[in-house]
């Protein structure tokens, strides 16, 4: 990137050293930048590098998603599948963050994924619009995870602490309190979720710290490299050993994904066009190496994966964690994942309460008024308290079955990868009507390379994602994530066609050129620009 770019991200950066004039330049462009692109600055600018970066860390969740998923790669391929995959899938999801910042540079709004792809495509609605919509559903399918799984983990505590097992209707009920908590924390605003997304990078640093070196020091018994780097287990009942390892390459991909989150606050942030694509490449070059220690601090640390995969604890990792540091510094250790993991879910509805909104402004989404509306804390509280609803709703479906339940979230993590193969498509087939102007983040003469080794590696994870995880195949192990995603894609499409197709044409300007009035409704963005 350009030098002055990054001039401009220190200036941000130490905000409080710079002059108000220049502070307040930085927020005139980034809202000139935001008016070219058709739309009227809504959201107060409050939000620095290290809130934006939060928000893509507190979205990735590093400590939450390794910490919930790290059995998954246990148990397929074991510490030589967790060790490579993590190190290949890291690189991978860095090309895809590329890809992504360099349109978040040219295009920050709040759109994120949605708007890119009507931009970059404005002569075919449908795939802006099913974009948007997927990708909303994502979000709230993410939050509800996490909020769900916020409450897995207070179901452990209790476990380890008091020797009480909780019921499904208990963590359920826990899992609805933790979902209205985010909606409050998000109905606060801008100011709150920068806040804590800053918070949550700190401790997310400081957490990592922690729980590395307690199991390091407290663990009776500390694993060879050769077992750390080398070791194969297979719990699958796959013969294929090449297989069994690309199964988990699930769980590095299901942490990392949610650098994009970043975009869903550009109206919200100072020098968008330069603190969002940081923000999103930022987040996964610091989840890679935070990971990293927390993964190997985990495999030197881990008794017996028997042991794990045997356990009664709600969240597996419960176990491993007992049997390395004993019960007090267990609970500790839950406590610290437990809050990274609220913040994370707290995140997740951030993100879709500002889809829901950006998708209102352009007529892509039912009750524009309401969803538009902001309180005055400058937040998008029709779409949070959706998201809150629908998380409710979702959660009651752990009561019946945990197997359902988990069907519906596997295929929020396959809708996010479809999201991103939208635009990164249009950028691999269409590489020069798709980007004309670039931002100040441009990746110049390897964009395409890096797109199109983007495009190949998503692809491929979608295929994996919805591929059978057991064998042989039965109704409680089978992977229901093919018959969630394909629900969500039948949804989407029957949106479009019975309603979409009728309203929607593309983004809608809510700005004229210069000296002519503002209006609401509005027409076609890219028309007269």
């Amino acid at each position: 990137m350009e030098k002055n770019a990054l001039a401009d991200v220190e200036s941000v950066g130490r905000h409080s050293s710079v002059p108000q004039e220049l502070q307040d330049a930085s927020v005139s462009r980034s809202d000139q930048r935001l008016r070219e692109l058709g739309y009227k600055s809504e959201f107060r600018r409050d939000m620095s590098l290290f809130g934006v970066l939060g928000i893509s860390f507190c979205a990735i969740g590093i400590l939450t998603g390794m910490s919930s998923a790290f059995q998954t790669g246990l148990f397929s391929g074991g510490p030589l599948g967790l060790f490579w995959g993590w190190n290949i899938c890291s690189l991978f999801m860095l090309l895809i963050a590329l890809s992504l910042a360099e349109i978040c540079s040219a295009y920050p709004t709040m759109g994120g994924l949605y708007f890119w792809v009507c931009k970059m495509k404005p002569e075919t609605p449908m795939l802006g619009f099913c974009t948007g919509w997927i990708y909303s559903i994502a979000m709230t399918f993410t939050g509800t995870s996490g909020n769900l799984s916020v409450a897995l983990y207070l179901a452990s505590l209790a476990e380890v602490g008091q020797g009480r097992t909780l019921s499904r209707v208990e963590v359920a009920a826990i899992a609805w309190g933790v979902n209205v908590a985010s909606g409050i924390i998000n109905t606060i605003g801008t100011k709150a979720i920068g806040g804590m997304s800053t918070f949550n990078l700190w401790w997310t640093l400081g957490g990592t710290f922690v729980l590395v070196i307690t199991l390091l020091v407290k663990a009776p018994v500390k694993n060879t490299a050769a077992f750390v780097f080398t070791d194969y287990e297979n719990f699958t009942g796959w013969e294929s050993r090449g297989f069994v390892v690309l199964l988990g390459f699930l769980q590095a991909v299901y942490t990392l994904e949610g650098c994009e989150t970043a975009a869903q606050v550009a109206e919200e942030a100072k020098r968008a066009e330069i603190l969002a694509p940081l923000a999103v490449v930022g987040s996964i070059v610091g989840s890679w190496l935070i990971g990293l220690a927390y993964m190997l601090a985990l495999l030197f640390s881990v008794q017996s994966i028997a042991s794990v995969q045997a356990t009664s604890y709600a969240i597996p990792i419960a176990q491993l964690y007992y049997d390395a540091v004993g019960q007090k510094l267990t609970l500790m250790c839950l406590t610290v994942v437990a809050l990274a993991q609220f913040m994370a879910a707290v995140t997740a509805f951030t993100a879709s309460s500002r889809l829901f909104y950006a998708l209102a402004r352009d007529d892509a989404f039912p009750m524009k008024s309401k969803y538009m509306a902001l309180n005055r804390f400058q937040a998008p509280y029709w779409g949070v308290w959706t998201s809150v609803l629908i998380g409710c709703i979702i959660s009651c479906a752990y009561i019946g079955s945990a197997v359902a339940f988990n069907a519906i979230l596997s295929s929020a993590a396959i809708a996010v990868m479809l999201s991103y193969l939208q635009p990164i498509i249009i950028r691999v087939f269409w590489p020069r009507t798709s980007l004309p102007d670039h931002g100040p983040f441009s990746l110049g003469c390897w964009s395409w390379a890096v797109n199109f080794a983007s495009l190949l590696f998503t692809v491929f994870i979608c295929v994996l994602f919805v591929l059978p995880t057991a064998h042989p195949t039965d109704a409680l192990n089978m992977n229901y994530a093919i018959v969630a995603i394909g629900a969500v894609i039948l949804l989407v499409g029957a949106c479009w066609v019975f309603w979409g197709r009728l309203r929607f044409t593309g983004p809608v300007k809510t700005v004229k050129e210069e000296g002519a009035p503002e209006f609401e409704k509005g027409e076609k963005v890219g028309e007269g620009m």
